[in-house]
């Protein structure tokens, strides 16, 4: 006779087992019909499981996360199963959630057009009409594979092989489909009423550019239609943003096949680089960092001593030379470690804070390259603080009051905190391990920032705070990260005098702001659709002559601007003005400054602001001090 606890702490008894199902029936027919599926115990699972002992149960619905999750999972099956009608020689492989919707891979004879794709929803539609059962079956393994095989499923049946012997398998059917899936799923096909397909790309089998290429279908669904439309909105105005037609549009950087990965900056870009730089480096002088330069190149010896070799050798570029391996630097930290170790240092002399804009290369996967976003060259705004156990909280708080206040000077007002805790593949003792994750908690807790926590998600050498700030449409980018690392200094031989005279090794306290400059410039160019602030624009301004008698003028207003220490151009063409004007626009310059006759000989401008607001004319020193106004903030 099993008692039931829900999540209000309210008893239920029954007189015999029961389903899921069956207990949100007992509680009422509204949440009967919400169901999707429950919580055991902790454990996600479909309402068809068997509730026979005591059991802490909640209802899963719509309304709660898992809920969405379980809705983009089951269409990620139903349309595996829209395929398969439509194109049955097709083979299916793997079709997990992802954020926001879901894919499933597929391979098939030749690509997939568009119009599949419309025939493929529409099926997918059809299916969910007949709200078939989606209905859970364990298999022994070895029938399985030999189920798959024989219906020419030769991906799923490999997936299946790679499973222990006398292993069991979950199954799912609906209708006349079956997938192999750990589960759970929603009841029937008919809970799945929003959901879109959204495109077709490449993606290798296993992930591996060694095997064959598949193709992935990516899709989208939601509890509800308006939130899938305001996705789609989303989605249709991020286009407009991409930093990579912006970059072309606006002139600021490239990409071509004989650097993979790597950028080619432009002078604008370059500009926008060094705005970006200059900002974050008097952030380091100001906060008590002390600027160093490490170099690209480090013997194996080294990359072994501070772990990373073992766990970190494949996504590292390596190299020799006379008998000796080296390795083209991932990260900054095992450098920084041995400007630490070059003199003796005193407990007087922490905190100690270095920073380095560190240009580090890893070996990514060719299909993970996205333009800025994910590349194999980038540079850090790198940080290690050297420090005592005492002094961890109070500087992970002041660097995260810090982080707060650098996100808001460029236009980032929310930020989410999240705590990554220790991974499987790691390096020291599981009770460093323990100190590091409660001082990075304690440091949260004190300054009231609200966290979720990660788990297994930690660095290799420690835990670490992550924060997501948002952009203007509403997407979380991880940028900045605070790692507590008890390990590397240990391993690398790192010392201070402590104030018994005892010799102690240092916490090192790993932290970035920004994190990779490019993926950082990539959201600030999507963030503001391309057009910076003034403080930040690669040209701030750019001086129109309406005909050739005001080119000295112009160039005369032109180079007095320079001379101040602003970023402004002269457009001399013998162009009509409104052609210079549309022109000049279309390259979201913060002003445009019109001279014609009058403004000649009053001595002014005629200023525009970005959008075409009118700000009549000014001085040329009266422009000058507006610009200085909006000048970068002092951090």
């Amino acid at each position: 006779m099993p008692e039931i606890t829900l999540p209000d702490g309210t008893l239920k008894s029954f007189s015999s087992p029961l389903t899921v199902g069956e207990l949100a029936a007992a509680i009422g027919p509204g949440l009967a019909r919400a169901a999707l599926a429950g919580r055991v115990n902790g454990r996600l699972v479909d309402t068809s499981h068997r509730i026979d002992s005591d059991a802490q149960v909640a209802i899963v619905t719509e309304r709660d996360p898992e809920g969405l999750e379980l809705l983009r999972h089951s269409s990620a099956h139903l349309l595996a199963y829209a395929v398969k009608e439509l194109f049955p020689e097709a083979q299916v492989t793997i079709g997990p959630v992802i954020e926001n919707g879901f894919y499933y891979d597929f391979a098939y004879k030749r690509p997939f057009t568009p119009e599949d794709l419309a025939a493929i929803e529409k099926r997918m539609a059809e299916l969910a009409a007949r709200d078939l059962p989606i209905q859970r079956e364990v298999w022994p393994r070895d029938e399985a594979v030999a189920f798959f095989r024989s219906i020419g499923e030769h991906y799923k049946a490999e997936i299946i092989a790679s499973i222990a012997q006398g292993e069991e398998v979950s199954l799912y059917r609906e209708g006349d489909f079956v997938d192999l899936c750990r589960g759970p799923h929603v009841p029937s096909t008919g809970r799945l009423r929003v959901f879109k397909l959204m495109k077709v790309a490449g993606a290798y089998w296993r992930g591996d550019s060694r095997n064959e290429m598949l193709q992935r279908i990516y899709g989208t669904a939601w509890a509800r239609k308006e939130d899938q439309d305001a996705y789609v909105r989303m989605l249709e105005e991020a286009e407009k943003r991409d930093h990579r037609r912006l970059g072309t549009q606006l002139d600021l950087f490239h990409f071509q096949d004989e650097a993979p990965g790597l950028v080619f900056w432009h002078p604008r870009g370059w500009a926008l680089w060094q705005q970006l730089e200059q900002y974050m480096r008097r952030v380091y002088r100001d906060n008590g960092y002390q600027e160093v330069r490490c170099p690209q190149i480090l013997d194996r010896g080294l990359w072994e001593k501070s772990g990373h070799w073992e766990n970190y050798r494949e996504n590292m570029f390596t190299t020799s030379s006379e008998n000796r391996d080296y390795a083209v630097k991932p990260m900054n930290c095992p450098g920084h470690v041995q400007v630490f170790n070059k003199g003796l240092r005193s407990y007087r002399d922490l905190p100690l804070r270095y920073g380095e804009f560190g240009a580090c290369h890893r070996n990514e996967p060719s299909g993970a390259l996205h333009g800025l976003m994910r590349v194999r060259g980038f540079t850090q705004d790198d940080g290690h603080v050297f420090c005592t156990e005492e002094q961890i909280q109070s500087e992970v708080s002041a660097f995260t009051e810090l982080l707060r206040r650098v996100y808001a000077d460029f236009g980032f007002g929310e930020i989410a905190y999240k705590l990554a805790t220790r991974p499987a593949k790691r390096v020291g003792a599981d009770w460093l391990w323990d100190k590091a994750e409660a001082a990075l908690d304690a440091a949260l807790r004190a300054g009231g920032y609200p966290f979720d926590r990660l788990p297994g998600e930690g660095a290799f050498y420690g835990p670490k705070i992550e924060y997501h700030l948002k952009d203007s449409l509403g997407r979380p980018w991880q940028c900045g990260t605070m790692q507590v690392d008890f390990s590397m200094p240990e391993r690398l031989g790192a010392q201070y005098v402590a104030e018994d005279n005892a010799r102690r090794t240092p916490v090192m306290l790993h932290r970035a702001i920004v994190g990779s400059m490019e993926r950082f410039i990539g959201i600030l160019i999507e963030h503001h659709a391309g057009a910076m602030p003034a403080w930040l624009a690669p040209v701030q301004a750019v001086v129109l002559n309406i005909s050739e008698g005001q080119a000295r003028y112009a160039g005369s207003v032109t180079e007095q601007l320079r001379s101040a220490g602003h970023r402004v151009e002269a457009d001399l063409r013998n162009e009509k003005i409104s052609y210079k004007i549309r022109e000049h626009s279309l390259q979201k310059l913060p002003y445009l400054l019109v001279v014609g006759e009058k403004e000649k000989a009053a001595k002014r401008v005629a200023v525009r602001a970005r959008g075409g607001e009118d700000l009549g004319a000014m001085q040329v020193e009266e422009f000058a001090a507006r610009l200085d106004s909006e000048s970068a903030p002092e951090r």
